[in-house]
């Protein structure tokens, strides 16, 4: 059979339409859009899911206020605390308004954090890469982490007074361990194979921290900043509730003498407004460092 018998057969069958274009059959936009439009709107979705549960948490909390099961006095609303949030703003409470006072938590959070942070890679590094440094550095750390660092207040206000040191201070201890033992874990953890491959290609000691251990210890550093920081805020709220003379937790500590249980309310949110915040940020970072995972 011939070439060109063979390129007639599939015309005469009806299975070439001579009118469509050579490249194949045209295309229809409504087709082509719909596929398109159907992902926008899964990933609209997805994104609106996580706060189905939290506006239907407060729907029910407004509904129960609204009907008299929560008294005003034991538990604000939502409406009441939107409004005792416009006030702190604008207004203030004794002196200092919201914002001051939630910059000044901050810092101390952040500092601390930073703090205990840098401590927890300067000590995790000697501790994960040599047996000598293990056995120096993880034996006092693990007495350490066994101590409940918020115990620890009143010693830290003898030894530091009343001022911000104490504070700090008790942030950074609380910020340590999270991350040394993650980034520990992280650099013990690293392939063995992947560091003899790395010996094999004669790389120096310090090529091979700085191209396979640091890389492969990354995830469990990165775990272990997120539970650092969530730690840190924690050891704050109790912190700054303790002879502070400005912040969220004093905020708290003078509306409860008060009895102002819509401010109390206030300023735990946004405590937990600020740790999110700063969680997302590292998980942002996290998603950058981490691109190779994927």
């Amino acid at each position: 059979m011939s070439s060109s018998t063979i390129t007639e057969v599939p015309a005469a069958a009806g299975i070439v339409d001579p009118d469509l274009p050579r490249g194949g059959p045209p295309t229809d936009p409504l087709r082509v859009a719909a596929p398109a439009r159907s992902r926008s709107a899964g990933r609209v979705g997805r994104a609106l899911l996580p706060w189905l549960s939290p506006l239907a948490l407060l729907v029910l909390w407004q509904a129960l206020s609204s009907l008299g099961v929560l008294q005003e006095s034991t538990l604000a609303s939502p409406v009441t605390i939107a409004g005792t949030v416009r006030d702190l703003v604008t207004q203030g409470l004794f002196g200092s308004t919201l914002q001051q006072n939630t910059l000044v938590s901050a810092q101390r959070a952040l500092l601390g954090f930073a703090i205990g942070a840098a401590l927890a890679i300067v000590l995790a590094l000697p501790a994960g890469l040599s047996a000598a440094g293990a056995l120096v550095i993880d034996p006092p750390m693990q007495m350490l982490r066994m101590l409940p660092h918020l115990g620890l207040i009143p010693l830290f206000i003898l030894w530091m007074g009343l001022g911000e040191q104490p504070k700090i201070a008790l942030v950074a201890f609380g910020s340590v361990f999270p991350l040394y033992l993650n980034l520990v874990a992280g650099i013990r953890g690293v392939d063995r194979k992947i560091a003899e491959a790395a010996t094999s290609m004669r790389l120096s000691r310090w090529q091979r921290i700085r191209y396979v251990v640091l890389p492969g210890a990354m995830p469990h550093a990165m775990t272990g900043l997120r539970q650092s920081l969530g730690v840190a805020w924690l050891t704050l709220i109790v912190a700054e509730q303790i002879a502070a003379d400005r912040g969220i937790g004093k905020m708290i500590m003078d509306a409860r003498e008060f009895l102002m249980n819509d401010v109390i309310v206030v300023g735990l949110v946004v405590y937990m407004l600020l740790g999110l915040l700063t969680d997302a940020l590292v998980r942002l970072v996290e998603r950058r460092v981490l691109a190779w995972r994927a």
